[in-house]
């Protein structure tokens, strides 16, 4: 299996082919880069190199609709602190950071398991004791709160006295004093946008890090969806230099308070894409946070809290606004992509897509809610009545410790055992495509391949499956991260298929998924070279 510099003809053979919407097939033509044949004719056809599969299982490459590839690269610099289930190895783990690196005058990495401690208020004496010269910010799993030391505090200027901003939370003790648990973007970035800034060089170095990592796992199209400056100039520059080796598409946050004032520079973003010209750059999209995290008891819902009835959550934008919002970006043709976990984020989500239809002349917009962890009954048709598409995060549809620990005694077994209702989405006649939401979580496809069908952390569990009536088969497992993404990334014509003059932008897995649970990447080709 060999790279090739030059025009060639390639077949590829001697295993199963799979894509959406066909049967198993054998044989793939690959011509200058591009897909010129598949099944018999390809297996027949003259070539310059014969690629025998020895039994791997051919497919496209993986999408990733959801997640925050600089975010990862940044963290990847910071402690490594990730998957830690002691508390005391975390605050070693970033003594052991800090004592490595005496000229960083900020500590910041992620992510650690916010389930370990009930409630999930950290304090900032604890990372005191370990680090007490300069500012530490730790990201949650969730990466919608952060845990502060005293110094990190110190630089914010929180204190008692500090409001919670709009949108946001400051954990506090008793008498009101800070905690060092911040929650949600507008408290985060009090302490954040006090640290030293990113640079664009700075994100090129996280951009090949996460793009080395989503060849590794396979992945060769993803999103970036938390776009804010440096970062689209990054990618420009990444574009250009040959440090982006996958295709990306853009997604720009927009601010409640500040959209009117980000939009020129939106525009002009993707202006600089489009000018670009890049097979492997896009700029489509405008993100949208309307709510916080079930596991933080920021998430909007139709019902309070079970433990603190006083609060249903927190709608970061007002209803208007978010129409406004929509309505401005859709009418410049910029795709619409809501975050909205609780049901009442969901719904106001449709709610405004469906009042933005209504507002603007009819154009292929493709709109995307993700994580749509809760959705009430009433709703659920409504994805496929507007043509919303649910991006979902599959290896989140199982019971693991943060549904266990921090959102069953905050929302009770009925809602909790509501979520992520895959297979009724499905049934409705909406479309799903998959997101990681890395790094949350991990971003290799093959962890949480299987997750949304068992609805176990892996197939061979003996424990119980959570919510196994919303299920899925592993063909619509397998196509919610290829076509899906795709089509979500209005890619659907280019990768995401084997088809004749799609990109030769494919995967090869060791074994037949639909057989075998315990496969693995082999290699990934993207364009007809071989990068693994």
């Amino acid at each position: 299996m060999g790279d090739y510099s030059g025009p060639m003809k390639q077949i590829f053979k001697g295993g199963l082919a799979w894509s959406a919407g066909r049967e198993l097939f054998e044989g793939v033509l690959v011509e200058d880069g591009r897909i010129s044949a598949i099944g018999p004719g390809a297996l027949t056809a003259e070539s310059d190199e014969v690629i025998d599969l020895a039994g791997g299982f051919l497919m496209p490459g993986f999408g990733d609709g959801h997640a925050h590839p600089i975010i990862a690269g940044r963290e990847a610099r910071g402690p490594k602190i990730t998957g830690m289930k002691d508390l005391k190895l975390i605050l070693q783990e970033v003594k052991k950071y800090a004592d490595t690196n005496p000229t960083e005058t900020w500590i910041i990495g992620g992510a650690y398991e916010a389930a370990l401690i009930d409630g999930g208020d950290f304090l900032a004496s604890w990372l005191d004791e370990y680090v007490s010269d300069r500012p530490v910010v730790l990201h949650a799993v969730d990466h919608h709160t952060i845990w502060v030391n005293s110094k990190a505090l110190e630089a914010a200027g929180i204190t008692s006295a500090t409001k919670d901003p709009a949108g946001g939370t400051i954990a506090r003790t008793n008498d009101g004093s800070p905690k060092g648990t911040l929650r949600e973007p507008s408290a985060i970035s009090l302490v954040l946008d006090k640290a030293p800034a990113h640079t664009v060089q700075s994100d090129l170095q996280a951009i090949n890090y996460a793009c080395e990592q989503y060849l590794k796992f396979g992945v060769t199209n993803a999103t970036e969806c938390w776009v804010e400056a440096p970062m689209g100039e990054a990618y420009i520059e990444a574009a250009k230099t040959g440090v982006l080796t996958i295709d990306m598409n853009l997604m720009q946050l927009a601010d409640p308070k500040l959209w009117q004032e980000q939009s020129p520079y939106f525009q002009n973003i993707r202006s600089q894409v489009e000018t670009l010209n890049s097979p492997k750059l896009a700029a489509k999209t405008i993100k949208f946070l309307t709510d916080g995290a079930l596991s933080s008891g920021t998430a909007a819902l139709l019902e309070p809290y079970l433990d603190d009835p006083t609060t249903s959550g927190l709608k970061i934008w007002d209803d208007k606004n978010l129409l406004e919002a929509l309505t401005h970006f859709d009418s410049l043709k910029f795709q619409v992509h809501i975050h909205a976990i609780g049901d009442a984020a969901v719904r106001q989500s449709l709610d405004a897509i469906e009042a933005m239809a209504k507002a603007n002349p009819t154009w292929d917009r493709r709109p995307t809610i993700v994580h749509a962890q809760l959705i009430s009954k009433a709703d659920l048709p409504r994805f496929a009545k507007l043509g919303v598409i649910a991006n979902f995060q599959p290896l989140w549809t199982y019971l693991d410790p943060m549904n266990k620990e921090l959102i069953l005694p905050r929302i009770g077994e009925s809602r909790n055992s509501s979520q992520y209702q895959l297979r009724d989405v499905l049934d409705s006649g909406a479309r799903i495509a998959f997101g990681s939401d890395w790094p949350v979580t991990s971003a290799d496809p093959i962890e949480a391949l299987f997750v949304p069908v068992s609805r176990k952390i892996s197939p061979e569990d003996r424990g119980p499956a959570w919510s196994p009536e919303q299920g899925i088969t592993i063909a619509e497992s397998l196509q919610s991260f290829t076509s899906e993404v795709a089509y979500q990334n209005f890619r659907e014509n280019e990768i995401g298929k084997l088809e004749v003059g799609m990109r030769a932008n494919f995967v090869v897995l060791d074994k037949n998924p639909f057989e075998n649970s315990a496969v693995q990447i082999c290699n990934v080709y993207i364009d007809g070279v071989c990068v693994k």
